[in-house]
């Protein structure tokens, strides 16, 4: 449990300016994602237009621009 979440904030911003970034190593980590996700089954997926309604609404809601009056 986080007693002081403005300490803990502040802790995290912090770590966040000062690590350095490696690309390697997020590569790494994707490729191994990915190769447990095909393990488990779940890639590829059987139908790839499964859930493509929802997809597609949610972009409409994302990227929708009101036209002015």
């Amino acid at each position: 449990m986080v007693i002081n979440s403005e300490k803990l904030r502040a802790f995290e911003d912090e770590r966040i300016r000062t690590e350095k970034v490696d690309v390697e190593r997020n590569f790494r980590i994707v490729d191994a994602l990915y190769d447990e996700a095909r393990m488990l089954g779940v890639l590829p997926s059987k139908d790839p237009l499964e859930g493509i309604e929802v997809k597609i609404r949610i972009a409409q809601a994302v990227n929708y621009v009101q036209r002015p009056d």
